[in-house]
């Protein structure tokens, strides 16, 4: 088992240094793939610092074109047959790594995600936001006949050959529904691991807006639909 992280960037000059110290200290771990979404900050000039080992590359976009067009790019790019998704701020800790690719020891074990309410802590989400994540996994759970805990979950680990399968199109953050709405609708059993989580909010760089959860809905309702 081969083990890539993505990592899509955008902005996030304040934690990447951190991150990439939490990423390197899991043993698991062959290869990181940051892929800079046209950031206007200093993440270009740091993730240049970081990409030194030959372990570790760095993607750039002239253009901020959207956190499904990097994580696109990153997979392509990615030589792991395991893929594993890291937000570059703090929200998520690579020390799940471990939790989250067990499963993978079972050849027949597809996708795994990280489910952030199986470990009761939600009091510490935003709540509108803790409200759109519970509602979204409703509306998929009732879509698509699923039992999933967090749909919108950033830690979606995957073979990558799933990835290449589902022919994912997505620019934005609409990527999460659609990722899980083929997923489903394809057959695919998706595995989910209780992980720990630490949200922040917009003062400190959350950039997921309500506007996002409106195309969520029509994104898992138009791939319900389609033939």
């Amino acid at each position: 088992m081969r083990v890539s992280v993505v990592v899509p960037v955008f902005n996030e000059e304040k934690t990447l240094e951190t991150i990439h110290k939490r990423i390197l200290a899991i043993q698991a771990v062959d290869e990181i793939i940051y892929c800079n979404d046209g950031s206007s900050d200093n993440s270009a000039r740091i993730l240049k610092k970081l990409a030194e080992p030959e372990s570790v590359k760095a993607l750039h976009s002239s253009a901020n074109k959207g956190k499904g067009n990097a994580i696109r790019k990153g997979v392509q790019q990615a030589t792991g047959n395991i893929i594993l998704l890291q937000d570059a701020d703090l929200e998520y800790d690579p020390n799940e790594y471990p939790r989250l690719l067990a499963p993978f020891a079972d050849k027949s074990v597809q996708i795994v995600y990280g489910a952030r309410f199986k470990i009761k802590k939600w009091k510490a989400f935003y709540l509108p936001h803790y409200l759109a994540n519970r509602l979204l996994t409703l509306l998929t759970n009732i879509i698509y006949g699923s039992k999933l805990n967090d749909m919108e979950t950033g830690y979606k680990v995957f073979r990558k050959e799933v990835f290449e399968n589902l022919q994912i199109v997505s620019d934005g953050f609409e990527f999460e529904p659609e990722f899980t709405a083929k997923a489903l609708k394809y057959g695919y059993r998706i595995h989910e691991i209780p992980i720990s989580f630490n949200p922040r909010n917009y003062r400190q760089g959350k950039k997921i807006k309500f506007s996002d959860a409106i195309i969520a809905v029509w994104v898992l309702i138009k791939y319900r639909l389609k033939k």
